[in-house]
């Protein structure tokens, strides 16, 4: 299926993989609006998780955490890795981040000093290769 994903998809995965994450959720978003089931699940439950991390980095825990959650609900509909990305070790980086961050003292993210905790790596989207 991945051979059917637009460009632009691609230009999310490498917006999100370079943190920039506002950038991610514009390009996805546009995809979204137009798109079917099941892609169109696959585009939101990403950009939610960059949305997620974008919260972060504003220093909004509450929004970030909604998200994170969202996103993460939607990504569990994707168990294979049809769409050359990794789908699965996005889901299960995000709930370890998620899981982290609930373990972080708030006060920290408040501060803004979260990123420098070693127990808190980014999610990030691995590509798949295919055989031939």
């Amino acid at each position: 299926m991945s051979e059917h994903l637009p460009q632009e998809f691609w230009q999310g995965v490498e917006q999100f993989n370079s943190g920039q994450f506002y950038a991610c959720h514009d390009t996805l978003e546009a995809l979204w609006i137009e798109a079917t089931e099941p892609e169109k699940s696959l585009y939101q439950g990403i950009l939610q998780i960059a949305v997620a991390l974008y919260h972060l980095s504003n220093r909004n825990l509450r929004g970030a955490m909604i998200l994170l959650g969202e996103g993460s609900n939607r990504l569990r509909r994707y168990p294979g890795n049809d769409y050359g990305i990794n789908v699965e070790e996005l889901l299960l980086e995000s709930v370890k981040f998620f899981k982290a961050l609930q373990q972080t003292d708030p006060e920290k993210i408040a501060s803004g000093d979260w990123h420098e905790t070693a127990a808190l790596p980014l999610p990030r989207i691995s590509m798949i290769q295919k055989l031939k």
